[in-house]
């Protein structure tokens, strides 16, 4: 793990996720969005692609994705679902799939994803779905699905029982991580995506972790350098893990470090805009790491290690709202038990030894959990 910044880095970075014959790159760079048409070009037996955005996205960036097929002339079919992790619903996978059969999408057609991990999802999994399945290629234009959603073929829609209950792992043919596009992010949205870096140092990189203490304001004031090197970094992280474990029957759940707090915490505000992803992330790791110190697990130097970076950077450590509202910790666990790895009530955690060293603890007891929630909220 370089340590400086002092390195002379690439325009675009080439990050291959390897998976025989359905291995694809990911380009990190300023610009890499430009390379988008002449890889297209090899793919396709047709010059037109269908792009799926949200609205948000579309003004912001619509023009940018044009341009960067205009020169190979590709055509493209857009359409626009309203922002937010509400769109990720079975009632706009419908309209998704009505949408390429009605302008006769076939299997050799590629559907792009141009947006953040919602789109990126809920793209993902139209396309398996699409004529029993079609190719997609991933745009990310959000940190977190820079670093996160758009590699490793998650895709899924959420229902009113939780977030993510229904999918399919459907690996793209490409990733562009254009650091370009993250400079019409607002600082909190930076923030919510940075939350997915630190986890790469927390799940088995100290020396990235500790890079972060220093560099981290650089990463989210998106300096160059600084924020190539992050999203570099958490590509090749994910990319190795997804390469070792595609189907989470190992390895890779080292991934949802945070994630399960993290989800409960979203359902149990009704996926509200006040509460974004990253945002749960970010508490969740929190709460692993300090539901380890408290069950002898975790030094509690390192918990605290976690809590101020966290903080230092502007993201929240803690539950919100503590008593009363939709937080309580019978309704947090009784999310966690809804859970898809959650069985006779105990629920796979990630948990840590310290800064960088995840691991998987296989049956945690949700009382002990619910025990400890309980201190958090009455200590917040």
């Amino acid at each position: 793990m370089e340590t400086g910044l002092t390195v002379t880095r690439p325009a675009t970075e080439t990050v291959t996720v390897e998976l025989a014959d359905r291995s694809y790159d990911i380009l990190v760079g300023h610009g890499a969005l430009d390379q988008l048409g002449a890889r297209l070009s090899a793919m396709l037996k047709r010059p037109r692609v269908f792009v799926l955005t949200d609205e948000t996205v579309e003004r912001l960036h619509r023009h940018r994705l044009d341009e960067a097929l205009r020169p190979v002339g590709i055509s493209t079919n857009w359409k626009a679902l309203p922002p937010g992790e509400k769109t990720k619903s079975f009632s706009n996978l419908e309209g998704i799939l009505d949408w390429l059969l009605e302008n006769s999408a076939d299997r050799s057609d590629i559907l792009i994803a141009l947006g953040g991990g919602v789109i990126g999802d809920i793209t993902g999994l139209a396309a398996s779905l699409m004529k029993r399945g079609m190719g997609f290629v991933q745009v990310p234009t959000t940190l977190l699905a820079q670093v996160d959603s758009s590699v490793g073929g998650k895709t899924a829609v959420n229902t009113p029982r939780g977030k993510n209950m229904i999918g399919a792992f459907y690996q793209p043919r490409l990733v562009i991580a254009d650091t370009e596009l993250l400079e019409t992010l607002p600082a909190r949205e930076l923030r919510a995506g940075y939350a997915e870096i630190v986890k790469y140092g927390l799940i088995n990189d100290a020396d990235f972790f500790t890079w972060l203490e220093t560099h981290g304001e650089e990463v989210l004031a998106l300096e160059p350098d600084a924020i190539a090197q992050a999203v570099a970094t958490s590509c090749r992280a994910k990319a190795a893990i997804v390469a070792e474990d595609e189907r989470e029957t190992g390895v890779r759940a080292l991934l949802n470090l945070g994630h399960t707090f993290g989800h409960a915490l979203e359902a149990a505000n009704g996926y509200a805009p006040d509460l974004l992803h990253g945002e749960a992330v970010a508490i969740g790791m929190a709460l692993a790491f300090r539901y380890g110190a408290a069950e002898g697990i975790t030094p509690a130097e390192d918990a605290n290690r976690v809590r101020a970076h966290l903080e230092a950077t502007g993201l929240q450590s803690v539950i919100p709202g503590k008593q009363g509202g939709p937080y309580t910790a019978e309704n947090l666990v009784s999310l966690m038990q809804q859970d898809k790895k959650a069985t006779a009530g105990r629920v796979p955690l990630i948990l840590a030894r310290g800064i960088g060293k995840s691991y998987i603890h296989q049956d945690a007891d949700l009382a002990s959990v619910e025990t400890f929630l309980q201190a958090e909220l009455l200590e917040g």
